[in-house]
């Protein structure tokens, strides 16, 4: 098993919803952090989705997977307070990104509050892919888009860590 730190965690929290956790340090300033977790031209390169709308709390969004994998959904702006907060909802789950500056450079905690508990594991192994692809595009790796074998490597290591009731939703259709 890779680095136990780059791993999600699971629980469910007192109002009875699940919750992803992750937990990142990057070797940059906040400032570099934040433009890459809300910039378009950043988000590119590791988000799993555009994020059209205006970075403001209470901005209706529109998010569309490249390349039309699936079909666009709408979400709303929670939260926005840069360089520290941004938070908004997904569909149905409520993901939010905060930074905090470190000594080493830049703490992010992702945060997804999931829908249902049965895709904890499928999505947790997408946000882990997607925050290795992060970590890349931080580096200054070119082209640093994950494929679809990163997530099918790390998926059952969720499924194995957050238990078969967190598996019971497969994988989106273009990673089956």
């Amino acid at each position: 098993m890779r680095d136990d730190l780059a791993y999600g965690t699971m629980d469910q929290g007192a109002d009875g919803r699940w919750r992803l956790h992750f937990k990142r340090v990057f070797p940059r300033p906040i400032d570099q952090v934040w433009r890459a977790v809300t910039e378009p031209a950043h988000l590119s390169h590791w988000f799993p989705t555009t994020i059209e709308g205006e970075r403001a709390a209470g901005a209706l969004l529109r998010f569309a997977f490249p390349g039309g994998q699936a079909a666009p959904f709408e979400g709303r702006m929670l939260a926005f307070d840069p360089p520290r907060l941004v938070e908004f909802l997904w569909g149905r789950d409520i993901v939010r990104i905060a930074l905090r500056s470190v000594p080493e450079g830049t703490e992010l905690t992702l945060t997804d509050v999931l829908e249902e508990r049965g895709k904890g594991a499928r999505d947790g192994a997408g946000w882990h892919v997607c925050l290795d692809g992060l970590a890349a595009h931080l580096s200054g790796s070119p082209e640093v888009r994950q494929e679809a074998i990163g997530w099918k490597e790390v998926h059952p290591l969720y499924v194995e860590k957050f238990g078969p009731e967190a598996a019971t939703i497969g994988p989106p259709a273009n990673l089956g």
